[in-house]
């Protein structure tokens, strides 16, 4: 065991841990957070995405020693007390069925938006192809996706 600093959506928080302990495992079990979840164990799925330096890091699959920079989790998106335009997009076109690949899929979506603040069809299907869904709600996913870039570039959104 060792004590490990890692800094989650802006709090640095010290943990004596094993350092090889997936950073799924630490956010959920040592932290409380219930975003990320446990999916494939292998890194496939993306349930268990979150935010590294801007980048979707699978959470289950990278060791919490090997965690360099700030973690942001679904937890962290909010901002004093207002939804992240993703999360919103979310909810106004109803996007999840049974919810569990949302994390993934939400976090995904914002890195994609980050980094591409006005993707094409094909773009959102490209960025979004390791976020799976068992519910396939893949087009309520991509018009949430396009709902956000419009929030975010400050366009009037029609419900």
């Amino acid at each position: 065991m060792s004590n490990i600093t890692l800094t989650v959506n802006g709090k640095a928080q010290t943990l004596d841990v094993d350092a090889s302990t997936p950073l799924l495992y630490i956010l959920r079990n040592d932290l409380g957070l219930q975003g990320p979840r446990f999916g494939c164990g292998l890194g496939q799925c993306g349930a268990c995405t979150v935010i590294i330096n801007g980048a979707a890091v699978r959470s289950c699959v990278t060791p919490c020693a090997s965690v360099k920079g700030e973690i942001l989790t679904l937890e962290g998106l909010a901002r004093n007390g207002t939804l992240h335009p993703v999360q919103q997009a979310w909810i106004d076109e109803q996007v999840p069925q049974c919810g569990f690949c949302q994390n993934g899929q939400i976090m995904t979506a914002k890195v994609l938006l980050d980094k591409n603040p006005n993707p094409t069809d094909a773009q959102i299907r490209a960025g979004m192809a390791g976020a799976l869904c068992r519910c396939m709600t893949y087009y309520r996913a991509q018009a949430a996706i396009k709902r956000a870039a419009a929030a975010m570039a400050g366009k009037r959104v029609v419900a």
